[in-house]
Parts: structure tokens; C-alpha cells; sequence
């Protein structure tokens, strides 16, 4: 499973690790992210949807079919 949020686009972002001396490493930081199924009232069927937890509250806030058009609308695969 990629660290990538179907909804909102979130993908880890990378950085550098600093030690107490100073010294640089290479990192990632890796968004929250949930595989989530959702009933999908207009085609009367589940989605399983790879979201983060932002991508999550938008659902709630704007509603599934919503947040599946707006995927859809991305070229994202539902």
C-alpha cells in the first residue's frame, strides 16, 4: 500500500534527521494513512477508499459521493 491519499493528494515528505551534533541524514515522513470502506449510495456498492485522516474528515464533512467525484474528477480509480 502506497503512502498516498486518494482524496487529498497527501505523499510523504522527506527531510533531513539532525543529530544533538548536528549531522545530517536522510528521512521521510510518512502521512496517516487508512484504508477505509465506504457504502456508495448512487451505485448501490462498497468502495474502499486509501485516505489519510484529513481525507477522512473531508468525507464526513462533504459527504461520499462528493469526495468520489472529486476523486474521480482527479483521475483517481474508485
Amino acid at each position: 500500500m502506497s503512502a498516498h491519499c486518494q482524496l487529498t493528494g497527501r505523499q510523504p515528505g522527506f527531510g533531513h534527521r539532525i543529530s544533538h551534533s548536528h549531522r545530517r541524514s536522510k528521512r521521510h515522513f510518512d502521512p496517516n494513512i487508512q484504508r477505509k470502506r465506504y457504502w456508495l449510495p448512487s451505485e448501490g456498492r462498497y468502495v474502499r477508499l486509501t485516505l489519510s485522516t484529513k481525507g477522512i474528515r473531508t468525507i464526513d464533512a462533504i459527504g461520499v459521493d462528493a469526495a468520489v467525484a472529486r476523486i474521480r474528477a482527479r483521475g483517481g480509480k474508485v
